[in-house]
């Protein structure tokens, strides 16, 4: 034959042809949300780096929880930051820390909502590490107390679920046992299973005021170059309770999302990072590329990656076009 007898182009000629043979979807129910919670009444201030992004009093952020479960996003994830830190991260398990003050008033006023709360002690500490400092050296065992410490609170504020951030070894088995003791087997767990040590946090760092005061988070977080060890990783905490998995950041790591989900037979949750949303921002800004477009094209990434979820900065934004 002179040309060939299939031609590709005939599914791609119209737009509704083009959906109807899509092959990834995203949906809002993919969507989860993050928020940065501050003390204080009526705040919402703007984090310079995170374009549309802000820190929000508890009252400012049921507001915002609000607007997202209209928006159809079935859940946020919670950061907060403390009035006063100390070395002990002692504001991230009192009974009225800034998450669960806001867990409360959000499950109070927007019950529909999954509110899930990043567990990690790095907002909370003076030095800016994930667990206990001793003579310079983060210690893991001792701040896994301090873990299920902070995720107990927030359980018993009313968080529907957990997310330990700190990548300490052994946290989600702490953790797991902590809650089943005290009655809450039914709280499921999203383990930050293979979390980078990436150069893409930055602007997170600036919005949680969590940048380490010494040193780096090196020795716990995962080196960028390694693949196998997050399939390690994401089995110890499966091993040790995690009823999801995340791999963080996400663009930068779409490899790893793909040999997570062929290997493990859970669900997988992507952290499509605040580095990655300020470069679209930022480029958007300064008219390099069309901003709207790259977003989708990003988070679709993620999603045919294998993510079941992404937390994303742009999920208000995404969720408005979808």
């Amino acid at each position: 034959m002179s040309f060939p007898f299939h031609r590709p182009r005939r599914l791609r000629s119209h737009e509704t042809i083009r959906r109807m043979v899509r092959e990834t979807r995203l949906s809002v129910d993919d969507l989860i949300y993050p928020l940065f919670i501050c003390p204080g009444e009526n705040v919402y201030e703007p984090i310079r780096s995170m374009p549309g992004v802000a820190r929000l009093s508890v009252d400012r952020g049921v507001e915002e929880c609000q607007e997202v479960a209209a928006l159809g996003i079935p859940a946020v994830i919670l950061f907060g930051i403390p009035a006063s830190k100390d070395d002990a991260g002692t504001g991230a398990y009192v009974v009225d820390g800034i998450v669960q003050q806001a867990v409360r008033a959000i499950k109070a006023n927007v019950p529909g909502l999954v509110v899930i709360t990043d567990v990690c002690l790095c907002e909370y500490t003076d030095h800016g590490h994930c667990g206990v400092v001793h003579e310079g050296d983060v210690q893991n065992d001792p701040t896994l107390d301090l873990l299920a410490k902070t995720a107990l609170s927030h359980v018993r504020a009313g968080a529907d679920m957990v997310a330990p951030s700190d990548m300490m070894d052994g946290r989600i088995g702490a953790i797991r046992r902590t809650l089943d003791e005290d009655g809450k087997s039914h709280i499921p767990i999203m383990a930050y299973s293979a979390k980078y040590a990436s150069g893409f946090y930055g602007p997170f760092r600036e919005a949680a005021d969590s940048t380490p005061q010494f040193g780096d988070r090196r020795s716990y977080q995962m080196d960028p170059p390694n693949t196998d060890e997050a399939l390690r990783e994401v089995k110890l905490d499966l091993e040790e309770g995690a009823d999801i998995v995340m791999v963080k950041p996400a663009l930068a790591y779409l490899d790893i999302i793909c040999r997570v989900k062929s290997a493990f037979d859970v669900p997988v949750a992507a952290y499509n990072v605040s580095g990655e949303y300020a470069m679209i921002k930022a480029a958007g800004q300064l008219g390099w590329l069309d901003e709207s477009r790259v977003m989708v094209e990003s988070l679709i990434a993620i999603k045919r990656a294998g993510a079941d979820m992404i937390l994303t900065y742009f999920a208000k934004d995404m969720a408005k076009i979808l």
